[in-house]
């Protein structure tokens, strides 16, 4: 049996230092802003606004984090690094913006059950300046929104944020021109349903490569497929697909070739396995013995994870 190991290693994540500052400064200051005003013009929809703002500012401060922890070396008891930290900070900050939307649904509540009057005015003057800073900062992040679960979550967090300012301004100019103080309690809930529906795919994706699950966007069946059909392959097994990180993809796998493999072979495979599959660091066991016949039940193997070629 011999063993091949293939790396590449051409995979390097953007830098989003400087939207990462500029965006939490901008939101931070909004936050004092909108939540002062919003308790002086006795708004719930300002406050519970500035309070969803303020989990940004952490989401932010938290990816942040994560995204400087990435790029720190693997030491002799991290060996993998610390990429995964980028993982975990978008399962903390979807889990931050959900518990942010217990607190909305809460207060609105208590408003619907007693109103209290508002002040059209402030809402309308302070949420139209929250439009104009969440949108720019959106834009900030928004070239890195496909390639990075961190700056997407960001980039998502922020386009929301827009549309719920947009949507408080509405309701200012709605009090306003009818008196009607429910509208201002209804918008806070509407808030929060907007930030569960913007919320649920970071808190399901980050939560699903938490626990080393194959990211979203490869199909584990037609990568299985692929190394099947590679020249000399008869058997592949023992496949395994996870993220080290959110910008970065990790496969092991045995192939039965046996005629073995050489480096030729090893790299041409991990640079298909990169274009293709965006898999960044493949790690391949070539046996020249039929190691097919393996318990498909064993605890390392699942039905699936085994492919045969066909030779009739």
């Amino acid at each position: 049996m011999g063993h091949n190991h293939s790396h590449n290693h051409s995979h390097t994540p953007a830098s989003f230092d400087r939207a990462f500052a500029v965006g939490t400064l901008l939101n931070l200051g909004f936050v004092v802003a909108e939540a002062t005003y919003g308790i002086l013009g006795n708004s719930l929809a300002l406050v519970a606004d500035a309070g969803h703002n303020l989990s940004d500012v952490m989401g932010l401060l938290l990816a942040w984090g994560a995204s400087l922890l990435a790029r720190k070396a693997a030491t002799a008891s991290h060996t993998f690094g610390f990429k995964k930290a980028t993982i975990l900070a978008s399962l903390i900050s979807a889990l931050l913006l959900y518990g942010a939307v217990g607190i909305i649904i809460w207060e609105a509540v208590q408003r619907l059950l007693s109103p209290l009057p508002v002040e059209g005015l402030t809402v309308i003057i302070v949420a139209g300046i929250g439009v104009l800073i969440n949108t720019a900062t959106a834009l900030l992040f928004f070239s890195g929104r496909k390639g990075d679960l961190n700056i997407k979550g960001a980039f998502l967090h922020m386009a929301a944020d827009a549309a719920v300012s947009l949507g408080v301004v509405a309701a200012g100019f709605a009090i306003r021109a009818t008196g009607m103080l429910w509208i201002d309690p209804v918008l806070s809930l509407l808030i929060a349903v907007i930030i569960i529906a913007a919320g649920w795919g970071l808190l399901k994706e980050s939560l699903h490569l938490s626990l080393a699950g194959v990211p979203l966007h490869i199909d584990s069946e037609e990568l299985l497929a692929f190394l099947a059909g590679l020249p000399g392959v008869s058997c592949v097994h023992d496949l395994h697909i996870w993220a080290s990180s959110t910008t970065e993809n990790v496969l092991t796998a045995h192939l039965v070739r046996p005629e073995g493999g050489d480096d030729a072979f090893l790299t041409q495979t991990a640079d298909k396995l990169r274009h293709h599959f965006d898999i960044h660091h493949a790690t391949l066991q070539i046996e020249r013995d039929d190691s097919c016949m393996v318990n498909s039940q064993s605890s390392n193997c699942w039905p699936q994870q085994i492919a045969k070629k066909d030779h009739s």
